[in-house]
């Protein structure tokens, strides 16, 4: 009786953690906290491709995604809410046989509107839709042109040169706590400074620790 009554318990509080306005700079928010994330299970979805130009296609995806552990109760938006995302990307293909390849992705994505369950209209129309886009695109390419923290280290017997590009969303204090990483020309990820030290995502920790040296080096 006692476990049931602390779960429970604990998730009132999450729920209500989850629910309450938050502050991002001058933005007021609910939902999860900035720092924290979602865990997703995708099932087998519908990927399909036409080539426009030699190095531009068009792509179209659909899937259910599923989340990896279960939600606080009572938390979250009401069933039916929807969402308009502008997803920006790196996918790492790699030919494993004549019908298979491996994928890999990693980016950003950026709200563009949402719409309630029990409304008929989005938050934004779609002019006020391009107008945030174009924002998030042209600070993209602003971001891109300056002049990116260069990395080179040893690490296991191997030298890794390369980049990483700030994401200007998270730079504080002249500090940016996330960037774009690049190793030896590959796209390799995003890495962030968390409570807990340097994380990237599929990456040895040991080689993500090597990285955020570097980053934390240029800073200091």
């Amino acid at each position: 009786m006692e476990t049931k009554t602390s779960e429970k318990k604990q998730g009132k509080n999450l729920s209500a953690s989850y629910n309450r306005y938050k502050k991002f700079g001058d933005t007021q928010y609910t939902g999860m906290q900035i720092g924290r994330g979602h865990h997703w299970h995708y099932d087998q979805g519908d990927w399909k491709e036409t080539k426009i130009t030699p190095d531009l296609w068009e792509i179209s995806y659909a899937v259910t995604k599923r989340r990896a552990g279960h939600a606080p109760e009572n938390s979250g938006v009401p069933v039916g809410t929807e969402y308009q995302w502008y997803i920006l990307s790196h996918q790492h293909v790699k030919k494993l046989n004549a019908n298979d390849y491996s994928t890999e992705m990693n980016g950003l994505k950026f709200k563009l509107a949402h719409k309630r369950a029990d409304k008929d209209k989005w938050s934004a129309k779609a002019p006020t839709q391009r107008k945030h886009l174009i924002r998030f695109l042209r600070d993209m390419a602003d971001q891109l042109e300056k002049d990116p923290i260069h990395l080179e280290f040893e690490y296991d017997g191997k030298t890794y040169t390369g980049e990483a590009i700030p994401i200007s969303e998270t730079c504080g204090d002249d500090i940016c706590y996330e960037a774009e990483v690049s190793l030896n020309d590959e796209e390799v990820g995003i890495i962030r400074c968390a409570k807990s030290g340097w994380k990237m995502d599929r990456m040895e920790q040991g080689l993500v620790d090597a990285i955020g040296n570097e980053i934390f080096l240029y800073y200091e």
